[in-house]
């Protein structure tokens, strides 16, 4: 078997995969996403069975994922995922097709048009980047002159990217959210992410916790990632003060060493698991 995984860095989480996959008499293949060079056109002759995303950046496993499909190698997460997962409004419309409860969310390209969806929707709001992770660039709109100011800001100084204004309704949450981790068809575990701060991603120094994996929470989370493409994904999840369960956002790439403390699973070894099932499918 010849597993590749694909990062930049080797954090915590990568340290502990390849450790999973010697521990299952595999020596895996490191692939420097920084130091791949792309033969477009070409075919390159490629030896992995299947290779694990551990990219940081997105439009680096957005396009590299594009080229193990046309490699016919398996990723994991799929071309697909990466896509859809990757941009905040292609997962609003995946998850809303597949039925899934999520927080109020409205898309708007311009700026007076975005002031109006948000007087509409009534303060405060949430405005986020279409593309982004680990909490960056999120600001709470309280009323009408923050809106103004950061629509202008987000207008004049941002990227192309920008000018998309994602608005998501703000879920007043119980000091928390909860996140989850699919794998495959699993729900491999569930973590509170406590902080004080309304942002509570614990690359924000948000508190994992352990989470007991209810019904609800493992149906919700298994339609989530089924709604995306699945592979491995987290799923966030927040609770609102009269109890509700909604679907906040859809990860590709999961961090999980907070997770690794907060619980007894052993999260390395079921996605390395799930990779080693998907490769040997491949035969």
């Amino acid at each position: 078997m010849n597993i590749g995984i694909l990062c930049s860095r080797v954090r915590v989480e990568e340290k502990a995969l390849f450790a999973s996959l010697r521990e299952r008499g595999v020596e895996p293949a490191r692939i420097d996403a920084r130091k791949v060079i792309l033969e477009l056109g070409g075919r390159e002759s490629m030896a992995y069975d299947a290779v694990l995303i551990r990219c940081l950046s997105h439009t680096r496993a957005y396009h590299l994922t594009r080229w193990l499909h046309h490699l016919e190698i398996p990723s994991i997460s799929s071309h697909h995922t990466v896509t859809v997962c990757g941009d905040k409004v292609l997962t609003q419309f995946a998850l809303e097709e597949a039925h899934v409860p999520t927080p109020r969310t409205r898309v708007a390209f311009d700026t007076w048009s975005a002031l109006e969806a948000i007087e509409d929707m009534g303060y405060p709001v949430v405005l986020k980047p279409a593309l982004g992770s680990w909490g960056r660039l999120l600001a709470k709109v309280n009323d009408r002159d923050a809106a103004e100011a950061l629509l202008e800001h987000k207008a004049t100084l941002g990227g192309y990217s920008h000018r998309t204004f994602y608005i998501q309704q703000y879920v007043r949450k119980p000091g928390c959210d909860i996140r989850t981790m699919v794998v495959g068809e699993e729900v491999a575990y569930a973590i509170y992410r406590y902080s004080s701060h309304w942002i509570t991603n614990t690359a924000r120094g948000g508190e994992a916790r352990p989470c007991p994996l209810t019904p609800e929470i493992v149906n919700l989370s298994l339609a989530a990632a089924k709604a995306v493409g699945g592979g491995v994904v987290a799923v966030d999840l927040l609770e609102s003060v009269d109890g509700r369960l909604m679907v906040n956002e859809v990860n590709h790439t999961p961090e999980f060493h907070g997770a690794m403390h907060a619980t007894d699973v052993d999260i390395a070894g079921k996605i390395i698991d799930y990779v080693l099932e998907v490769a040997e499918g491949r035969k």
